[in-house]
């Protein structure tokens, strides 16, 4: 009996010593194509998520100022943006990323 779980466990240990060795094979050629792939496709797909991320904040954003507060009629930002007042009187407009920035009254235009 002793014999057998002597024979097993040396088995067992052979088996686990050729598996373990097994793994550590890499073949170069084609890990250094799959690499540089993966790396492009991940960062398309980031850039894409980001993109698509931004656009939805600001919509939403621009769609919760129109609701809740009040639009300047007369009045734009610097670059052209729509302009809002909040309950605090003060002046914003919503960025491409979806954040109120907040705008001192005599920075506004007059819209033409």
């Amino acid at each position: 009996m002793k014999r057998i779980f002597t024979t097993a466990l040396f088995a067992a240990g052979l088996f686990a010593a050729s598996t373990t060795f097994a793994q550590t094979h890499k073949d170069t050629t084609l890990g250094q194509k799959v690499g540089s792939t993966a790396k492009k496709g991940w960062h398309a797909t980031k850039k894409t998520a980001s993109k698509v991320g931004n656009k939805t904040a600001e919509v939403t954003s621009k769609g919760a100022s129109a609701v809740a507060d009040q639009k300047v009629k007369d009045k734009v930002a610097p670059g052209g943006q729509t302009v809002y007042v909040d309950g605090k009187s003060r002046y914003y407009y919503v960025s491409k990323k979806g954040g109120h920035v907040y705008v001192k009254e005599s920075a506004l235009i007059s819209k033409p």
